[in-house]
């Protein structure tokens, strides 16, 4: 798995972190039982904080993405209670449809993004299986 992290970005550096493991999960590039690297490792190769690696790993788990395991370490294991899933899926869209609204993107043009985004992770996935 490759994360690069964006320095200039606006977006908080555990975010960009923990969106690149889900991107990494979505594309079956880690699988379900892959380990993480350690804190302490990935926070080197990645050049930051630890602690900035620890949150990352922490709100991971919180939403269900990975188990922590003492031998193992830090794993993923997707927690899948669909009803839990589409409930906060639907808080997270709630906020983007708004700013969609307010900058007047169409339903049909929302509608082709999401088509668009969902067939990407699909289709990445389904080349893993190959």
């Amino acid at each position: 798995m490759f994360l690069t992290i964006d320095f200039n970005s606006e977006e908080a550096l555990y975010i960009q972190l923990r969106n690149q493991i889900i991107f990494g999960i979505a594309c079956a590039e880690i699988r379900e039982g892959d380990n993480l690297p350690s804190v302490r490792d990935l926070a080197e190769d990645i050049g930051i904080n630890m602690h900035t690696v620890n949150k990352a790993y922490t709100i991971l788990k919180q939403e269900g993405y990975v188990k922590l395991d003492r031998r193992r370490g830090t794993v993923i294991s997707v927690d899948t209670n669909k009803m839990k899933a589409i409930e906060d899926l639907s808080n997270d869209l709630k906020v983007i449809l708004a700013k969609a609204v307010c900058k007047n993107i169409s339903c049909k043009e929302i509608h082709e993004i999401i088509d668009e985004i969902f067939c990407e992770f699909v289709i990445n996935s389904s080349e893993e299986d190959d």
